[in-house]
């Protein structure tokens, strides 16, 4: 996974960043940039026009930000994927497994025309010049890039939506509109909150026992702080998922950046206490 900013230029790799507040920084990820078929990106919080605790590059209209500036970091963004502002499709994210299949009418969708959907955490699509995208502070991006049937998808996976298993679900959705084989496609699991950063309750950690009984590496996916304490692993539940999925480990891509950890140049809901804008993926069939 690289970090990049106008123009393409590689400035870091990993954790290690170099930061220029003139340009707009992003991240991209090589098993899907192979594909040779998509432009895609995850946002940073640089690069863009709003300002406050939203500065710069927020996404989100639901934050208190002003229309015009969010619509200029959409400008921006779009220029980063070599399309307009009118081709992105915005997801309606409610913690759901609720995939979309989305064609040209939905172009548009949730920037310059209202969406006529809601409760969906999840986008699909096998037609180029259409940009998916979904928004985050913490929660995992999971993109989807199946070469073989041309075909796309990108999903928002809290806790609720890891447990439930987003990403197979995903893929079933894309197999069922698409005919897209697990074995054929290229995963990558993005910026998101790690395992140090991420408390959860017992309730939760419950769940995750339950919902993942045959992973052998239990101490990987949980660690126990206290009585009611624990820290989970999103990144390695997700990666779990898609491995039972039947995704060939060669083909998943998992993130080393924490939006936690790195709260200066990426949102984060906990570091901020709720205080901050949205991040987004974005993917797109050239």
């Amino acid at each position: 996974m690289h970090i990049n900013r106008k123009g393409n230029q590689e400035i870091c790799k990993g954790n290690h960043f170099l930061i220029d507040n003139d340009d707009i920084l992003y991240f991209t990820f090589n098993g899907l940039e192979n594909t040779g078929i998509v432009k895609h990106c995850f946002s940073s919080r640089l690069g863009g026009v709003s300002k406050g605790h939203l500065s710069t590059m927020n996404l989100s209209y639901m934050r208190g930000d002003e229309k015009e500036c969010v619509d200029e970091n959409y400008r921006r963004i779009a220029k980063v994927l070599g399309c307009e502002i009118e081709d992105i499709v915005c997801s309606d994210q409610t913690h759901t497994i609720n995939v979309r299949k989305v064609t040209a009418d939905d172009k548009g969708k949730g920037i310059v025309k209202p969406k006529d959907y809601k409760d969906i955490d999840g986008l699909i699509t096998n037609e180029s010049g259409i940009a998916l995208a979904t928004f985050y502070a913490d929660c995992v991006p999971l993109y989807i890039v199946d070469p073989v049937h041309h075909a796309i998808g990108l999903s928002h996976s809290g806790w609720r939506g890891t447990v439930k298993r987003m990403g197979a679900v995903t893929l079933k959705k894309m197999e069922e509109e698409y005919g897209t084989k697990p074995q054929d496609v290229y995963v990558a699991i993005g910026p998101s909150i790690c395992q140090d950063c991420y408390e959860v309750s017992k309730d939760v950690a419950d769940e995750f026992r339950e919902a993942f009984l045959a992973q052998r590496d239990e101490d990987k996916l949980l660690y126990q702080k206290s009585e009611e304490k624990f820290l989970l692993n999103l990144w390695y539940a997700n990666y779990c998922v898609f491995r039972e999925a039947g995704v060939p480990e060669k083909n998943i891509e998992v993130t080393d950046v924490c939006t936690c950890c790195n709260s200066d140049i990426l949102f984060s809901h906990r570091a901020s206490k709720g205080m901050r804008g949205n991040l987004g993926a974005f993917l797109m069939l050239k």
